[in-house]
């Protein structure tokens, strides 16, 4: 029985340690960036370019080698 009591406290401490870092975060303004999150979604992705990668290289010398049967 007293070991229900010990993980009782552990559990109160450790929610006590959550709620403190989360007043924290609440205090430092973590959340107050109310406007981005609402836009985000309108923006374009940026897109990425694959520089160098083994896939654009095959597909480059597939592209080479069927032109050069043509000629």
């Amino acid at each position: 029985m007293s070991i229900i009591y010990m993980l009782l406290a552990i559990s109160v401490v450790v929610a006590l340690v959550f709620f403190a870092a989360f007043i924290f975060s609440v205090r430092k303004g973590q959340y107050d960036d109310t406007y981005t999150p609402s836009v985000r979604m309108l923006f374009e992705d940026e897109l990425v370019k694959n520089t160098g990668s083994s896939a654009d290289k095959n597909q480059q010398s597939i592209t080479n080698h069927s032109d050069r049967k043509s000629k």
